[in-house]
C-alpha cells in the first residue's frame, strides 16, 4: 500500500513539474491562459501573472480565453487588471467565451480583441439567488439589479451598442458566432494563425 501511494505521489510530482515547465515557457512568451470556470482562485492566479509580466517588461501580453463564465466579481477583477497594467493586453477567444468570460474579454481594447474561427460568444444577465429574511432578500435583489446595470453598461461601452439594445439582448442567453460577435463589437478581428495578430 505504501509503495502504491509512493508511486502515485511520484506521478503527481512529475505531473506538477511538467506543468511548471509549461507555465514558465508560456510566461517567457508572455502568454497567459484563462481556461474554465471564473472564480477567486483563477482571478488571483491571473492577477499574479499579469503583475509579474508587467514588472518584467512593457512588451504586449497575450491572453487566451476559453471560459463558460462564473463568479461575477472575479471576472471584474481580471477585467480591471487588464486595464490597470501598462503593457498592451491582447485577448484571443477560443472554444467559447461566455458570461464572466465576456467581461474578461472586453477588458482589452477592441483592436486587441481577437477570435479563432470556431469560438462561440454569449452575453446574459448575472443570475442570483438568496435565502433568508425578507429584508436580506430585498437587499440582495437590489444589488443584483445594480450589477446587471453595471455589466450592461460595460458591454455597451466596450462594443458601441446602444444600452437599450444590450439590455434587451442580455435578458436571455444571447449566443453569437465569431462573425456575429464581430458585428456586435465584441470581437475586433477573426484570425486563424498567431501571425495575424497585429504587432505592437
Amino acid at each position: 500500500m505504501t509503495q502504491f501511494m509512493d508511486q502515485n505521489d511520484e506521478k503527481k510530482k512529475n505531473s506538477n513539474d511538467i506543468s511548471d515547465v509549461y507555465r514558465k515557457k508560456m510566461l517567457d512568451q508572455r502568454i497567459v491562459l484563462i481556461y474554465g470556470e471564473v472564480n477567486e482562485e483563477l482571478a488571483k492566479d491571473i492577477t499574479s501573472q499579469l503583475l509579474l509580466l508587467a514588472a518584467l517588461s512593457d512588451d504586449p501580453i497575450t491572453i487566451l480565453v476559453n471560459s463558460p463564465g462564473g463568479h461575477v466579481e472575479s471576472g471584474d477583477t481580471i477585467h480591471d487588471m487588464i486595464k490597470f497594467i501598462k503593457p498592451t493586453v491582447r485577448v484571443i477567444g477560443t472554444g467559447w467565451v461566455a458570461s464572466a468570460g465576456i467581461t474578461i474579454f472586453l477588458g482589452a481594447d477592441k483592436e486587441n480583441r481577437y477570435s479563432l474561427p470556431n469560438t462561440r460568444y454569449m452575453i446574459h444577465q448575472p443570475a442570483g439567488g438568496v435565502q433568508g429574511q425578507s429584508t436580506e432578500i430585498q437587499i440582495e435583489a437590489q444589488e443584483l439589479i445594480r450589477t446587471r446595470k453595471r455589466i450592461n453598461e460595460l458591454i455597451s461601452e466596450a462594443t458601441g451598442q446602444p444600452l437599450e439594445k444590450v439590455e434587451k439582448d442580455t435578458d436571455r442567453n444571447f449566443w453569437m458566432s465569431v462573425d456575429e460577435a464581430k458585428k456586435y463589437g465584441i470581437v475586433g478581428k477573426k484570425i486563424t494563425t498567431f501571425a495575424e495578430i497585429q504587432p505592437k
